[in-house]
């Protein structure tokens, strides 16, 4: 069972799709965002959830205070026990979300933000190039004191990062490992305020 950990709509169940997807466990999301509410990064902040599956993680965010939370996944049927997360979630909080069916990559390449804080939980078949691409294209998305999440199987190694991306730090809970990453401090982002929601 899936559940919203904290928050206004704390300890509300979500569904998860059948197959294709794997979900964040309760534990290693409960240490992710104890360590976001440490740094006061989640209250007020737009959201962007990347290969979304079950949207637990844009949702947990929004339970905690998010302001606007997109979610992006391209499964149609995963997409679809999203929406149906998003709406019972955005019942119970004051903050807004949307349902992106698209491809990560494509999404990136239309993407407004500026996002202050970005969840990438890749399915384990992402090869390297891939979650690179990824993260070069969400480059000019990010608000200058973003704070970029990627999760991935203890056995993958450390990600390749593309010009304007720094690591902050990594954890490994058994079989998961979460990498921190950031803005490197030389990057100008092209995007202003004023395009925020």
């Amino acid at each position: 069972m899936t559940r919203i950990i904290a928050g206004a709509a704390g300890s509300l169940t979500l569904e998860v799709p059948g197959s294709g997807t794997r979900p964040t466990s309760d534990r290693v999301r409960e240490s992710i965002f104890g360590s976001l509410d440490a740094a006061d990064a989640t209250t007020g902040a737009r959201v962007l959830d990347l290969y979304a599956g079950s949207g637990a993680l844009g949702l947990e965010a929004l339970s905690r205070g998010a302001t606007y939370v997109d979610l992006v996944e391209k499964s149609p049927r995963a997409a679809s026990v999203i929406e149906r997360n998003a709406q019972r979630v955005g019942k119970a909080t004051d903050g807004a979300c949307r349902v992106h069916r698209a491809t990560t990559d494509a999404y990136l390449a239309t993407s407004q933000g500026p996002y202050d804080l970005v969840f990438i939980d890749p399915p384990y078949d992402l090869d390297e190039d891939g979650l690179h691409e990824t993260l070069r294209l969400l480059v000019p998305a990010l608000a200058p004191d973003a704070i970029v999440v990627v999760e991935r199987a203890a056995r993958s190694p450390q990600p390749a990062l593309p010009a304007g991306l720094t690591l902050e730090r990594h954890r490994r809970y058994g079989d998961t490992a979460v990498w921190w990453i950031g803005l490197a401090d030389e990057v100008d982002q092209p995007r202003d305020a004023s395009q925020s929601r």
